[in-house]
């Protein structure tokens, strides 16, 4: 039996990659390493330190130590470090968003990219311009940051969050083809969305991630 290995920056991702995993990768045993200081120290220092990225690493290595065959780490905040794990593990390493990446460079030119933190936000947007350059393609990459909405949530009022990113979305699908969500906590607001609102794609990372790892590291269908 295999075993994929998660890294999460949340706990509260926890629950949800492993719903994932009941759907998409029936028989393969999981197991989470969650240190929550490392989002805490990006959000507070406003982008990943040296010292950050390397206990990221360290995090990884662990996971492979632990007996992964293959490891997902849920924050897109951290993607440098995880590509940088990746280089020095013997196990297939993936970022949360890059299959969420190829896919929107795929489905279109015009790509935005929202988030309610600009630590995630770059590294998404980042993220998709080097995927689309791997890919041969141009693309014109539009990124949005809901400001305020982040610590609106923060202080309890989820609310205002969901209306502010809400908004946020329906500016942004005036002028792309498609939409990525570089912070999973803002799909919520999607699903609250109605059908006619929904104008151009919006993509999600973890369902994406999950049904791509299924498929290409783990040999399920």
């Amino acid at each position: 039996m295999k075993t994929l290995g998660f890294v999460h920056t949340s706990a509260t991702l926890v629950p949800l990659f492993q719903d994932l995993a009941k759907t998409h990768l029936a028989g393969v045993e999981t197991f989470n390493i969650v240190d929550d200081s490392l989002i805490k120290d990006v959000i507070k220092k406003g982008k990943l330190m040296p010292n950050t990225a390397a206990r990221v690493v360290k995090h990884i290595q662990a996971a492979e130590e632990a007996g992964a065959d293959a490891i997902l780490v849920t924050c897109s905040s951290i993607g440098r470090a995880i590509e940088t794990a990746a280089t020095l593990c013997t196990v297939p390493v993936i970022r949360v968003d890059q299959a969420m990446a190829d896919e929107a460079v795929q489905m279109g030119e015009n790509i935005g990219v929202i988030a309610t933190l600009p630590t995630t936000l770059e590294p998404t947007s980042d993220l998709v311009k080097r995927r689309a350059e791997e890919a041969g393609k141009e693309v014109n990459i539009i990124s949005k940051l809901c400001e305020g909405a982040f610590e609106a949530l923060m202080s309890g009022n989820a609310a205002q969050h969901d209306e502010m990113v809400a908004s946020a979305l329906k500016e942004l699908m005036e002028t792309v083809d498609v939409i990525l969500l570089a912070q999973a906590s803002m799909a919520r607001v999607v699903n609250g969305l109605s059908a006619d609102e929904k104008r151009v794609p919006i993509l999600a990372s973890p369902p994406i991630a999950m049904a791509a790892l299924a498929k290409t590291f783990l040999n399920q269908k």
